[in-house]
């Protein structure tokens, strides 16, 4: 299997880059400048500027661009555009790393997360974009796309426990009643997803609890 990770010197990217290859499978890594994980191979080139060439012969493609600054939120959107576009029609399949804020918490799917009063103001900004950018992967019947939120609290730091419990588009919650993942077991959920693809063009969601059973 051939698996690109895009802007794959980030956190995420190089989480899932080493889950991958301890798993036993190469990784390219997509990188402006020096690449500074395990993977195999590298590409470097902005994600704006790569083309359809470029990610000939992947079968998956992991998209874990991220953007903060006010100006650079609505990279969100374009760039996730110009990534679905350069598969489209491709058995070339689309993993996006995602965010929380357009969780659900109703059963009809009217509220999302980043609609609640007590939701910090401050992340507001980045889950709207971050929702939009779905919305327009979620129009595209052309890709074999899947987009993994991660729970409310996404913690960078937070120990690998190789646990986690898989959700939908509904906030999901531990057993103790929280939302919460390292990014070390977000890597983990993202790479079974890889290696599986049993979640095409559908959002999914994981939680991190040490009290279930591994998702291998």
């Amino acid at each position: 299997m051939k698996i690109a990770i895009i802007c794959e010197n980030g956190k995420a990217g190089k989480l899932i880059t080493q889950e991958t290859v301890e798993r036993g499978a190469g990784v390219t890594a997509v990188v402006r400048g020096e690449n500074r994980s395990a993977a195999t191979d590298v590409i470097k080139k902005d994600l704006f500027d790569l083309t359809a060439a470029d990610l000939e012969g992947f079968d998956v493609v992991i998209d874990a661009f991220g953007a903060w600054t006010p100006e650079t939120l609505p990279q969100h959107s374009a760039s996730l555009q110009h990534l679905y576009d350069l598969v489209s029609g491709r058995d070339t399949r689309l993993l996006v790393v995602g965010g929380a804020g357009s969780l659900y918490v109703d059963a009809e799917h009217t509220i999302q997360v980043m609609d609640g009063a007590d939701f910090p103001e401050m992340f507001r900004p980045l889950a709207s974009n971050m929702g939009k950018a779905l919305d327009g992967l979620r129009a595209r019947t052309d890709v074999k796309w899947t987009y993994i939120s991660p729970a409310g609290d996404f913690q960078a730091d937070g120990p690998k426990t190789g646990r986690y419990i898989l959700g939908g588009e509904e906030l999901t919650l531990t057993s103790k009643g929280e939302s919460v993942i390292s990014y070390a077991d977000y890597a983990v959920a993202m790479v079974d997803e890889t290696l599986n693809g049993d979640h095409i063009q559908q959002r999914i969601s994981v939680v991190g609890d040490s009290f279930v059973r591994s998702g291998r």
